[in-house]
């Protein structure tokens, strides 16, 4: 399903129990200097990433100052976050002259410990290559570093490297779990473009060996996938962006079970496996 851009006036874009993708959580939050929003979100545990500007985050009475510094897009430097237990009430405050801040979460139960991930902290992996149209970079907020601290959320920034190119290729797709082949991991997507007027395409294909759909994605749609295989690709001359949530049914490590008739392209995509293995 594609949303396309609009003034969410901070109100979640995909909120709890959402007909397409159940297990997660998107909301945008822009504030200007001095302003505060807050929220809590039962049953679901959330991230806070701002895209861009600094906020500072009282969790419970924890605080964590200081959080973000992107200046005018999410090229801008590194992202930070911080991870939001079940439930927990949250203030986040704009520090800076503005800022819009993601807010990303996946349905889970157990309350477990606040903690901030910095831009030190940050899990990089890049593969791809030119030549195979499919260099690009991963930054994991919510990665492999912090498996044993986060229930079923797998926050990731994911950009193509120069300009034009595809993502998610392989197709792949996990919206079944059946172990060891694949998992079920509701996935949203919001999306950006250098230039900011640039798109792309979003495919979705339900079954292998027929047709799917396909949806034009500008600065700021929110794509949500909850089943079908599904790469993405950039126009030639801009470079994408996309803030990435994942939500886990049964377990947080995903497993991808790659379309039959490309699975062996896996084999000529220089540190693709590196990139799989790291989605824990």
């Amino acid at each position: 399903m594609h949303i396309a851009p609009y003034d969410n006036s901070n109100r979640p874009i995909v909120d709890i129990d959402d007909d397409t993708v159940p297990l997660n959580y998107f909301n945008i939050v822009k504030l200007t200097l001095g302003q505060s929003f807050d929220y809590r979100v039962p049953g679901y545990e959330t991230c806070i990433v701002p895209a861009t500007g600094t906020v500072d985050i009282m969790v419970e009475g924890v605080a964590f100052d200081g959080l973000g510094g992107r200046g005018t897009d999410v090229w801008d430097g590194e992202p930070e976050g911080v991870y939001i237990p079940s439930g927990a009430k949250v203030t986040i405050t704009c520090t800076s002259d503005a800022t819009e801040t993601f807010v990303a979460g996946a349905k889970y139960d157990k309350v477990l410990d606040p903690f901030d991930v910095r831009r030190d902290q940050i899990d990089l992996v890049q593969y791809g290559s030119d030549d195979t149209k499919t260099h690009r970079k991963i930054k994991h907020i919510l990665g492999q570093k912090q498996a044993d601290q986060v229930g079923r959320l797998l926050v990731s920034e994911l950009y193509t490297v120069g300009q034009g190119g595809w993502s998610g290729f392989p197709s792949h797709k996990h919206d079944t779990d059946r172990l060891p082949q694949e998992t079920r991991h509701d996935e949203t997507y919001n999306f950006r473009f250098r230039p900011n007027h640039g798109s792309g395409l979003q495919m979705l294909q339900r079954e292998d060996g027929k047709p799917g759909d396909a949806y034009h994605i500008v600065d700021g749609s929110t794509i949500c996938i909850d089943r079908g295989y599904h790469p993405c690709a950039v126009l030639p001359g801009y470079e994408m962006y996309y803030f990435t949530i994942l939500g886990g049914l049964s377990q947080r490590p995903l497993v991808q079970y790659f379309q039959p008739s490309h699975a062996d392209q896996i084999e000529t995509i220089p540190g693709i496996k590196d990139m799989i293995a790291k989605f824990k």
